[in-house]
């Protein structure tokens, strides 16, 4: 099984919708490496803009590109994205309809021992605050391409959270995305694990474990947040006994939250276990297996918390 780096794959993506014809213009704030943009410099030089080491100049660029008739894309870390260029975000891009793509890289605890000043947790709440972004996190390099495709497509503002190491596939060849589409990567009647970006890898490893133990999980790669069939997943939740939700993120406004929301809203008396960065915690610094070890959201701390719901 290959895996790939998701940026690798964005900007393939840029590429080839510039060979396309599309007016894509990728914007960085000295986050040439963290892109992997070279190739795309290479090929079209005079279409990138460094704005340096400041954030809050990255997205007001991009908005003014967009609103001058351009596909703006921004390409930096995800935590320095969200927290110092918040305000713009929300009114450059978001308040203007903006036709601006914005990539969180390395999102997560993707920088493991640089902690909480380089850990993203709080990118998919600060995102689902602003009402007009759409929002999406794929889980591997073919469902990367496709959100990407999509994006430099569609008209509007578009937030794509990406994780900082090479994932494997979980899909198959045959894989189609749809903007809204809950991914159903495995059925299963007793629990529903419902998982965003790279942990869906952790979702799909416990479901095989939690089979050798009689006890069958449905995986959910939630990788559209915004939009999202709502009653497509409050269906899907609604056909098992419990759920359980996993992300690399806070356990708040995520998609904890979100699942919480949809079973609350429809009724629905199913027990619910969030499983992510806790509530006031920071993520520990150090190595992502670890890591996620330590906050139960690898493949042994759902295993343990499905054991517990049956």
């Amino acid at each position: 099984m290959t895996s790939e780096h998701l940026a690798s794959v964005m900007v393939e993506g840029f590429i080839a919708a510039v060979d396309a014809g599309l007016d894509v213009v990728p914007v960085v704030s000295d986050s040439t490496s963290t892109a992997k943009i070279g190739p795309f410099a290479q090929r079209f030089p005079e279409r990138l803009i460094n704005v340096g080491i400041a954030e809050q100049s990255l997205v007001s660029v991009a908005a003014g590109l967009a609103l001058g008739g351009k596909i703006s894309v921004t390409c930096n870390a995800a935590p320095f994205l969200i927290s110092r260029a918040n305000e713009q975000i929300k009114v450059d891009v978001c308040y203007n309809q903006a036709n601006v793509k914005m990539f969180g890289l390395n999102a997560g605890a993707s920088y493991g021992p640089l902690a909480s000043t380089h850990h993203s947790l709080d990118d998919i709440s600060v995102m689902r605050g602003f009402g007009n972004v759409q929002i999406f996190a794929p889980a591997d390099a073919l469902e990367c391409r496709q959100i990407v495709h999509y994006a430099l497509r569609h008209e509007g503002p578009v937030y794509i959270r990406l994780d900082g190491k090479a994932l494997p596939d979980v899909h198959g060849a045959d894989y189609q995305f749809s903007p809204g589409q809950v991914d159903i990567l495995r059925q299963g009647a007793h629990v529903s694990i419902v998982a965003l970006g790279s942990v869906v890898h952790e979702a799909v490893d416990a479901a095989a474990l939690l089979a050798e133990q009689g006890i069958e999980a449905q995986v959910i790669n939630l990788s559209s947040i915004r939009p999202l069939q709502r009653d497509v997943l409050r269906d899907a939740l609604g056909g098992t006994r419990a759920v359980i939700t996993v992300e690399e993120h806070n356990i708040n406004g995520g998609v904890g939250s979100l699942v919480a929301e949809v079973l609350a809203e429809a009724g629905l008396g199913i027990p619910l276990v969030r499983l992510g960065i806790g509530d006031g915690e920071y993520a520990a610094a150090g190595a992502r297996e670890p890591t996620r070890a330590l906050h139960n959201i690898d493949a042994a701390g759902i295993v343990a918390a499905a054991t517990r719901l049956r």
